[in-house]
C-alpha cells in the first residue's frame, strides 16, 4: 500500500519548530519527505493540511491487568486504548493475579500479546523483582530475562528490605536489566487516601506525605549506586524527589525517571469534594510541585513521559474515597491533554513531548526510533490541532473509564496512526 500525505507539519525531537512537508509511505516504510513530492502511480493521497505528523508515542508503564483483572482491562483492549491515542508500544507492569515473577508466567503473556494485540511487536512485559511481589524472596530473575523481559519491577510494592533490594539490583546488573522503583515508605503512608496538606486535613482524609516518596528515592539511589545497577525511579510527584534524582544524575549515577501527565497537570485541589478519578498513587501534591515537575521535564531531568494506564471498574471507583482504588487511565488521553494543556499555550514545546515520549523510550528498549526521515520505518500519527477530543464511552476502547477526563472535550485529536507501514486507525 501507498500513501502520499500532503501538506503536513513535521514534529521532531530536534526543534520545537514544526516543518511542513509531504511524506509519501510505500511498503512499510517513509521513501519520502519532502517540501513537494509529485503524485505517486497507485499512491492514496491524504490532505494533512493544518496536520501534525509526529513520531507514535511508546509508554514505557501500562498496566493491561492481564492475568487475573481482565474485568477491567486486557492486552487487546490495553493495545487498542494506545492505539486510539497515539500510541504504538508499549510495557506492561507484573502487579497481576498471579504476578509476572517467572519464565513461565512472562511467556503466558507474550503469548497472549501476540495472539491478541495489533500492535504485538512493540508490547512488552516487565518481571517481578520477588516472587510474588512479596518482598521476601528474588524472583525468578534469569528465566525471566531469557525470556525478554524489559526490566523488574515490584510495581505497586515497594522492596522495603534493604538488603532483599541490594541483592536483586546485584544479581540484575549481571543480566543488564534495569530496575524500576516504586518508591513509597509504607510505614510513614500508612492508611493515607491522598497528598498529605491543606486539602486532606480540610477532607478529614488521612494524608500520604511527600516524605514517604522522598526518602525511597534517596536510599534506592544509593543502593543501586552501590551494586552498579540501572535504576529507574517510577512516577516521580514531588520536587524535592525530582531534584534528588537530578543531583544524583550530575554526580555520574546511572538513574533515569519517568513522569506521568496527570502528575503534571493535576494537584491536590482537583480532589474537591472527593473525586475518586483524581485518586492516584503516588497522589497528586501541590500546585508548586507541577510547576516544578514541568519545569524538570523541560530542562530534561525526566528522561521519559509515561502514562501509568491503571483501569479500575466503574463500581470499583463509585465506592467512597478511602475504599476507591488508586489509579487513572491515560493511554488515550495524554496526547491530547499534553497539547491542550502544555503545547498550544506555549509551556512545552513538541520537541520535548517526541524526545520523552516516543524517542527516548524506544532507545531505552533499544527498539529503532521512531522518526519522519526518508528510510525510516512507517511508525507516526497524524493529529489535528483544530479538531477535539470528547472522552465518552464510545470514543474510549478501554474497558475502564476511570479518567478525570471522561465526558471532557480536550483541544487535538489524533486522526490517524501508522504503525509499521499498516494503518490501524483512521477518522
Amino acid at each position: 500500500m501507498k500513501r502520499l500525505f500532503r501538506h503536513a507539519q513535521i514534529a521532531t525531537e530536534d526543534s520545537p519548530k514544526l516543518s511542513q512537508a509531504d511524506v509519501l509511505v510505500e511498503h512499510g516504510r517513509i521513501t519520502g519527505v519532502a517540501a513537494s513530492i509529485e503524485d505517486v502511480a497507485g499512491a492514496e493521497v491524504i490532505d494533512c493540511t493544518g496536520r501534525i505528523i509526529l513520531p507514535a508515542l511508546f509508554d514505557l508503564h501500562v498496566h493491561a491487568r492481564e492475568p487475573g483483572g481482565e474485568e477491567k482491562e486486557d492486552v487487546r483492549s490495553s493495545s487498542e486504548a494506545g492505539i486510539n491515542g497515539g500510541i504504538t508500544g508499549m510495557v506492561l507492569q507484573p502487579n497481576t493475579e498471579p504476578a509476572i515473577d517467572s519464565a513461565g508466567a512472562v511467556q503466558n503473556v507474550l503469548d497472549s500479546i501476540r495472539e491478541k494485540s495489533r500492535i504485538w511487536r512493540s508490547v512488552f512485559t516487565a518481571g517481578a523483582i520477588t516472587k510474588g511481589r512479596k518482598g521476601e524472596e528474588l524472583a525468578g530473575i534469569a528465566g525471566m530475562k531469557n525470556r525478554g523481559v524489559a526490566y523488574l519491577t515490584d510495581d505497586h510494592s515497594p522492596v522495603a528490605n534493604p538488603q532483599i533490594l541490594r541483592r536483586a539490583m546485584e544479581y540484575a546488573k549481571q543480566f543488564d536489566l534495569p530496575i524500576a522503583s516504586y518508591c513509597d515508605v509504607k510505614e510513614l503512608s500508612g492508611k493515607g487516601t491522598m497528598h498529605e496538606g491543606s486539602v486532606s486535613y480540610a477532607l478529614g482524609l488521612p494524608g500520604i506525605p511527600s516524605l514517604s516518596e522522598e526518602i525511597c528515592i534517596a536510599r534506592d539511589i544509593r543502593i543501586a549506586q552501590y551494586a552498579g545497577v540501572h535504576l529507574h525511579v517510577q512516577h516521580v510527584s514531588t520536587r524535592e524527589g525530582m531534584e534528588t534524582i537530578c543531583r544524583a544524575k550530575e554526580r555520574g549515577i546511572r538513574v533515569t525517571c519517568e513522569v506521568t501527565p496527570h502528575h503534571l497537570l493535576f494537584n491536590h485541589h482537583h480532589i474537591g469534594n472527593f473525586d475518586t478519578q483524581y485518586k492516584v498513587y503516588p497522589p497528586l501534591r501541590t500546585e508548586e510541585d507541577n510547576e516544578a515537575l514541568l519545569e524538570g521535564l523541560k530542562r530534561g531531568c525526566f528522561d521519559v513521559i509515561v502514562t501509568d494506564h491503571s483501569p479500575h471498574t466503574e463500581f470499583a471507583k463509585n465506592q467512597d474515597f478511602a475504599s476507591a482504588p488508586f489509579g487513572i487511565t491515560g493511554l488515550e488521553t495524554a496526547l491530547p491533554a499534553l497539547y491542550h494543556h502544555f503545547i498550544k499555550p506555549g509551556k512545552l514545546g513538541w520537541d520535548v513531548l517526541v524526545k520523552r515520549f516516543s524517542a527516548e523510550p524506544r532507545r531505552w528498549m533499544k527498539q529503532e526510533v521512531a522518526v519522519i526521515k526518508e528510510g525510516a520505518a512507517a511508525e507516526f500519527v497524524v493529529f489535528n490541532p483544530q479538531r477535539s477530543s470528547t472522552f465518552t464511552r464510545e470514543f474510549l476502547r478501554s474497558k475502564s473509564i476511570n479518567t478525570p477526563f471522561f465526558g471532557k472535550t480536550l483541544d487535538g485529536l489524533v486522526e490517524r496512526v501508522i504503525h509499521q507501514g499498516e494503518e490501524l486507525l483512521s477518522r
